[in-house]
């Protein structure tokens, strides 16, 4: 619903909810174990309509949540998406009816490391089975299945919610129409593997990590802190640190000493404390080796990952993303055209680097509104 704040500005009120696997059921993992429970926190945005055909489903990057877009009650600051997400937007809520849901292994209320095994009565901490982007989209399905749904309009994600679009569309031809990875990729390189463990590293190396049971204890605030700061680095480019910090510094002067003297150490400073604040030690390395073991490729030719595929698709890239640089984006696309696959590549020139998925809310609002609606329309036919 839509609320006053005040006269000039308007809050748009959203609730999660949660979705629970049926008590008689269990959940299987691509491990081959499985969880005596499942549960996700969800959001959504819009109305279903009564064809059930208007449906988007939103996957979000490795530390974002269910909430997407608008306000919870009391909060200052709307979701990680808002401004792709709401009326007249680029996922229009007057068109579509949008959903976004907290992972699988995340720690916004969907089960992970950080919820009760209701075996013991306490966190699962390390004894939380290993997870992949497989096991995170086959409980997405089953949230899907529940809201009674049986064809995605589309699913888009960036990062690694690309990671999860892609999955779906490979998963479950049947069920996606059309699917848009926005900075994203098919499998992790030997790179963007080496700094998912430097982060790892830093948190398991924190005396307070404890082997990951330190939910009643003190957290590992300073190992997550550098995890943090380590991984956004990678998300911007050079260019943009140069414009936003140069070498300027806080002071006026050195003053020879360790603290942070340059501009640039204090913002890495302040992302690191602020995320440690929302964000779950053991979650980070549930979910950074979930993205290290994505390969769609599976020691075979792409081109035969998607041969069963039926979606559209719609790939966005950034030109400034070394994290996952454009030439992986393209990969997929090419093996996607072997296919005979309905693929549009578009490449944004962009200074942001990986972040500018989060950043560049007018090139993408253009790309995303025009292809959605020409989904739409060949849906309809």
């Amino acid at each position: 619903m839509i609320i006053k704040k005040n006269e000039e500005e308007k809050q748009w009120l959203v609730d999660t909810k949660y979705y629970n696997l049926p008590k008689d059921e269990y959940f299987k993992l691509e491990s081959g174990l499985r969880l005596p429970e499942l549960k996700l926190a969800y959001e959504v945005y819009g109305e279903l309509n009564d064809a059930k055909t208007n449906a988007v489903l939103i996957c979000h990057a490795l530390s974002g949540n269910a909430h997407a877009a608008g306000y919870h009650a009391g909060e200052k600051k709307p979701g990680w998406w808002d401004d792709m997400i709401g009326p007249g937007k680029a996922f229009d809520t007057n068109e579509y009816f949008i959903i976004c849901s907290n992972v699988l292994g995340g720690c916004n209320g969907s089960s992970g490391p950080n919820t009760i095994d209701p075996t013991v009565g306490k966190p699962y901490g390390l004894s939380f089975p290993i997870i992949s982007i497989k096991d995170i989209v086959n409980a997405q399905k089953k949230l899907i299945e529940f809201l009674g749904i049986k064809k995605l309009l589309a699913v888009c994600g960036g990062s690694m919610g690309g990671m999860q679009a892609l999955q779906w569309a490979v998963a479950y031809p049947e069920t996606v129409f059309s699917c848009i990875p926005i900075a994203s990729t098919y499998k992790h390189s030997a790179q963007q593997i080496a700094f998912d463990e430097v982060g790892r590293q830093a948190i398991m190396a924190d005396p307070a990590w404890d082997g990951g049971n330190y939910h009643e204890k003190e957290h590992p605030s300073a190992g997550l802190s550098v995890a943090r700061m380590i991984g956004h680095i990678t998300y911007m480019s050079n260019d943009s640190m140069e414009k936003k910090f140069g070498r300027v510094l806080k002071k006026e002067k050195l003053g020879y000493e360790f603290t942070a003297e340059f501009e640039v150490e204090g913002y890495l400073r302040y992302r690191g404390d602020s995320f440690v604040k929302r964000f779950d030690a053991n979650s980070y390395l549930y979910l950074t080796k979930a993205m290290d073991y994505f390969d769609l490729q599976q020691n075979k030719k792409l081109s035969e990952a998607f041969k069963k595929v039926k979606s559209r698709f719609l790939i966005i890239a950034f030109s400034s993303d070394w994290l996952y640089p454009p030439y992986q984006s393209k990969e997929i696309v090419k093996a996607l055209k072997m296919n005979g696959a309905d693929v549009t590549y578009c490449g944004i020139s962009s200074d942001y680097g990986h972040d500018a998925f989060l950043l560049e809310f007018g090139e993408e609002t253009k790309l995303i509104k025009h292809f959605l609606n020409s989904t739409k329309k060949k849906l309809e036919k």
